[in-house]
């Protein structure tokens, strides 16, 4: 699924290739995925498996299994943009190749009724270990790297990723989120992004946005919609901020919707923020229910791709470690799209695993193991019972 010459040629345009001289940066890539496929926690843990199927790994384009220190080595003095530029330019080819696999699945429900693209915009918090790692220190005692995702609804996958450090508060990150939308386009985030100066530029570009309003808003009610008969829609109202500072970056008016929302089987009230003055209220809290779909893209990169435990210590160990791991849960969500995958995608990541070193045809085990077929059913044998009753 990874060109063949996409790798050498990034590695030369980013420097990595003079640095290399045994290890090329081919088997870089493959053992920080091979790694991630296999939840590896330690330098020793990846080199140790590389090196015991090397026989293997040979084939896979020449790939070397490399020593404990060349890998700390290559993880510490690369630079990582050539990782991220590799995840980039891999999902643009998967999706030249496969158009489908750029639109994704049909939205279903209210989803269908909006022709624009729809994002959720989240950040997730990488934690590490704070006596090693100075440079991403959060708290006294605790060090963490935060990933920042815009995530498009349809494919259900990264359109803008940035990862720093967790110092930084959320909304310090929504403008580089959000460069490159469209007018037209929704955006649905939480109230840790909320910027009243971003927001207003977002309104002036004719993109919509969906955000969970502060506890601390200070407001003036200006008019009250009726908007919808949904019994859980509790308020629809167009406010003016009050607060000096507030007003001076968003002078316009804005739209508040107080809905009940089911939380962990309770009900629990929630406002919501937004500049389209049309929609249905409803339509306003189930847009923001949407935004749960970043939450399940974290938990698949996090606990299924297992991207908590980090080989290295410094920023450009873990930065490499997390695009490669961005890489992996890509192939493999390529993968189920390709074979029409209809289980989860932890028993994908499962199945491909436990076959790591097998020389299958993947396309038949998938298919094999991702259909609703039932099992084979056993024939009888009358003979063995004749032969049981004659012993």
């Amino acid at each position: 699924m990874i060109p063949p010459h996409l790798v050498k040629r990034l590695a030369e345009l980013y420097g990595v290739d003079d640095k290399s001289r045994t290890f090329t940066p081919w088997s870089h890539v493959v053992s920080l995925v091979y790694a991630q496929m296999t939840h590896a926690v330690s330098l020793n843990d990846v080199c140790d498996g590389l090196r015991m199927n090397e026989t293997m790994l040979t084939p896979i384009r020449g790939a070397t299994a490399p020593a404990k220190n060349t890998l700390s080595h290559a993880n510490r003095e690369r630079s990582p943009l050539m990782a991220e530029a590799l995840y980039w330019e891999v999902m643009d080819h998967l999706m030249t190749q496969n158009p489908q696999f750029a639109k994704g699945k049909v939205r279903r429900g209210y989803l269908r009724r909006f022709n624009k693209a729809i994002y959720a915009m989240d950040s997730t918090t990488i934690k590490l270990v704070a006596k090693s790692m100075d440079w991403a220190k959060h708290r006294r005692r605790k060090a963490a790297a935060k990933c920042h995702i815009r995530l498009d609804l349809q494919c259900l996958l990264p359109k803008c990723v940035i990862i720093d450090t967790a110092k930084f508060h959320d909304n310090t990150k929504a403008r580089d989120l959000c460069s490159g939308l469209q007018a037209g386009e929704i955006v649905v985030f939480d109230k840790a992004y909320v910027d009243f100066d971003h927001l207003a530029y977002m309104d002036r570009e004719g993109i919509f946005w969906v955000c969970r309003a502060k506890d601390n808003l200070t407001c003036r009610v200006i008019k009250t919609l009726d908007t919808t008969d949904n019994p859980r829609v509790l308020r629809d109202e167009v406010i003016e901020l009050t607060t000096y500072a507030s007003h001076k970056a968003y002078p316009k008016t804005l739209r508040r919707v107080v809905a009940l929302v089911e939380v962990d089987g309770k009900d629990c009230e929630m406002e919501f923020l937004t500049n389209h003055m049309e929609w249905s209220a409803w339509t306003v809290a189930e847009l923001y229910r949407c935004r749960w779909d970043i939450e399940v893209f974290f938990k698949e990169i996090k606990q299924t791709i297992q991207l908590a435990d980090f080989l290295g210590h410094n920023a450009n160990a873990v930065q490499w470690q997390v695009w490669t791991g961005l890489l992996t849960h890509l192939l493999v969500r390529y993968l189920a799209f390709q074979h029409s995958w209809q289980h989860s995608f932890t028993r994908l990541f499962t199945v491909v695993r436990a076959v790591l070193w097998r020389r299958w045809h993947l396309g038949e085990l998938l298919e094999l193991y991702g259909t609703a077929k039932p099992p084979g059913r056993l024939c009888a044998a009358p003979q063995q019972a004749f032969l049981w009753e004659d012993m």
